[in-house]
């Protein structure tokens, strides 16, 4: 089927598309980003309240201690395995389906969503054991007990985020890409406003209820609009298609990955404590997360619409609108990124003084990260191309190769923070990371070229030859 063919059969976009049909209507990729993008900062900005309201409502002390241990842990495995529907091959899968397997969607989709809740319960079990056991060893009774108490909400948590990373990705494959801001935002202002009216009384081991009942209304309006505004189609079933399988290998790949890479923070901050500058792991950290601020808003707005288009591309096999694409998100987010990288060191002095030079935070500490936020800002084009490739690498079904490039990332990461470490002392942990983005830029880069070349040579191959 030619790029042509399943043109002339898209649906007029006015209308939702049809579930099992052709793929609808492509709007430009810059302009459907630029009309995300509002809604995302609305989102990220209410998102970002959260610490300094529960810095307002609960100060600190044992009980937030506990909190943010038990906190980090959930989160971890969130991080792994309960968003793994988010950004990742479901999408290519899906979109392949669609075009060339609809009768089968209805049952694909359940079989996916009742594979979730079984398996994500039976880990989010297993985890929420571990946590416990874990806790008990930790903690003494009176704070084994705050901690105990919040494990229960953290579990359902995990599972209520997956079904909607699930639904949130079957809006992102009909290429509706404003409702989940939208129901991010609304999920976030029940969790604020039950933590407003509890939290006097309630103290903060009712922050995971509060984040649970965000969630729950977060998937619902996402689950809503898919199946009714949309008419998408879910039979929930335990079938095994191909398509399933296919999905759990290339996810398996892609947390794998993910799961080596976890450790490069970590790495960081036993580095940056061998400095002996009081405080070197939280500069690190403060200038790390402004560094990387553009590339959240990319990550929240550009990366969904970049995947949805290029998972089209590929199950049509139009190879040349892949590389074309792929070819001008790298231009434009590398241009934006380095214009960005640009203004904030222009403005970094100010920008931090205004940011981090309150309360305990001395003048010394903000003037040092000063100095630390020009060896992030190295790595802010290179990390943006590499998010760009990555997705490349998922929309065309290469998700196999990201275990291998989490071992390049965190043996590189290693290997550069201890020379840099030694060459620059905490400035060179700082450059450490940005050297490890261009390295993996650059092997995406080339592993990108080497997957083009297969899959034309696919193309060109007789189609008695071509693999199944």
């Amino acid at each position: 089927m030619t790029a042509q063919a399943t043109t002339s059969t898209t649906p007029d976009p006015s209308t939702p598309p049809t579930p099992g049909g052709p793929a609808p209507k492509k709007r430009g990729i810059a302009r459907t980003t630029l009309l995300v993008l509002p809604a995302q900062i609305g989102f990220r900005a209410l998102e970002a309240t959260l610490p300094l309201l529960y810095a307002y409502w609960f100060g600190r002390g044992d009980a937030t201690d506990v909190y943010y241990f038990a906190w980090a842990v959930f989160a971890f495995a969130g991080s792994l395995v309960f968003s793994m529907h988010q950004d990742s091959s479901l999408v290519p899968i899906l979109a392949e389906e669609r075009l060339l397997r609809p009768a089968g969607l209805a049952r694909l989709r359940g079989s996916l969503l009742a594979h979730t809740w079984l398996v994500g319960g039976l880990i989010s079990l297993v985890v929420g054991a571990g946590a416990l056991a874990w806790f008990r060893i930790r903690y003494e009774d009176p704070s084994f007990g705050v901690a105990s108490r919040m494990v229960p909400s953290f579990c359902l948590y995990l599972v209520a985020m997956s079904t909607r990373t699930f639904f949130s990705t079957l809006c992102v494959v009909e290429r509706q890409f404003f409702i989940q801001p939208i129901a991010s935002f609304l999920g976030m202002l029940v969790n604020v406003g039950i933590l407003a009216s509890t939290h006097s009384t309630a103290g903060i081991v009712f922050v995971p209820v509060a984040s649970l009942a965000g969630e729950i209304v977060a998937t619902c309006v996402l689950a809503s609009f898919a199946i009714r505004a949309l008419g998408i189609r879910i039979q929930l079933c335990f079938d095994r298609p191909p398509a399933l399988l296919a999905f759990a290998r290339l996810a398996s790949s892609e947390v794998g990955g993910g799961a080596v890479t976890r450790v490069n923070p970590v790495v960081a901050q036993l580095m940056a404590g061998l400095t002996a500058v009081a405080g070197g792991g939280t500069m690190l950290r403060y200038t790390g997360d402004v560094a990387t601020l553009p590339t959240s808003l990319l990550q929240a707005a550009l990366l969904p619409v970049l995947l949805s288009h290029l998972a089209d591309d590929y199950a049509r096999r139009d190879l040349a609108t892949i590389r074309r694409t792929v070819t001008r998100a790298l231009a434009s987010v590398c241009g934006l990124l380095l214009a960005a990288s640009i203004l904030l060191y222009l403005v970094r002095r100010p920008l931090l003084r205004l940011v981090f030079l309150h309360g305990q935070m001395d003048e010394a500490g903000v003037d040092r990260m000063a100095d630390l936020l020009p060896y992030h800002l190295v790595g802010l084009a290179p990390f943006g191309a590499l998010l760009v490739l990555a997705r490349a690498h998922v929309a065309t079904k290469n998700g196999s190769i990201m275990i291998s490039m989490g071992i390049l990332n965190a043996s590189t990461n290693l290997i550069c923070n201890l020379v840099m470490l030694r060459v620059l002392g905490l400035e060179g942990l700082a450059l450490a990371t940005s050297l490890v983005s261009i390295v993996v830029a650059i092997v995406f880069w080339f592993r990108f070229q080497k997957r083009m070349a297969v899959l034309e040579a696919e193309a060109r191959a007789p189609a008695a030859e071509r693999p199944t």
